[in-house]
């Protein structure tokens, strides 16, 4: 692992590892978006990430075992982005930084619905999210991607937003 070592502090070690504008944004978006191509994460980002950016983080979430990068065989020109086990272990980490910007900061309805199912579910949804992860991103990451292999909980939760951005969107033209 390439980082700084300040001190052997965990949360300083924490934060040079994840502590930047866009790691956790990408990992977010992979996480949630089940985002698998660098032109998915540039292109669908709510956060509008440069592409040089993009690579770069990329690269370093690579070298710091964050994320796994394997040629996807259906294009030659592409790859996958998998999560390895440290980045699916963020998952109560999202749960908390999602409740705690609920309570404190103007998030929107439809953002921040998932977080919301996240803090209600508590650890056993944390648990069964990370085993779903574990499935589309380790065991099978070519199927992950594709859309072979799902995960129950990602799919309750992309559920959840699209009927709320809905709602919001048919407010919104009447």
């Amino acid at each position: 692992m390439d980082i700084e070592l300040r001190s052997g502090c965990p949360i300083n070690l924490t934060m040079e590892v994840l502590g930047d504008r866009w790691s956790l944004i990408i990992i977010r978006d992979i996480m949630f978006g089940n985002r698998r191509h660098f032109r998915d994460l540039l292109t669908h980002s709510e956060e509008g990430i440069a592409s040089n950016i993009l690579a770069a983080r990329l690269k370093r979430l690579h070298s710091l075992g964050f994320i796994s990068r394997r040629e996807d065989p259906s294009h030659s020109q592409k790859a996958i982005y998998s999560l390895t086990e440290p980045a699916i272990q963020l998952v109560p980490l999202f749960a908390m930084i999602g409740a705690w910007g609920r309570r404190h900061l103007p998030v929107s309805e439809d953002l921040s619905i998932r977080a919301e199912l996240l803090e209600e579910g508590g650890q056993p949804l944390w648990d069964e999210f990370m085993e779903d992860l574990r499935q589309i991103h380790i065991v099978d990451p070519i199927g992950g991607a594709n859309g072979t292999v799902t995960s129950p909980v990602l799919t309750r939760l992309t559920a959840a937003f699209l009927k709320v951005r809905g709602r919001a969107a048919a407010a919104q033209a009447s």
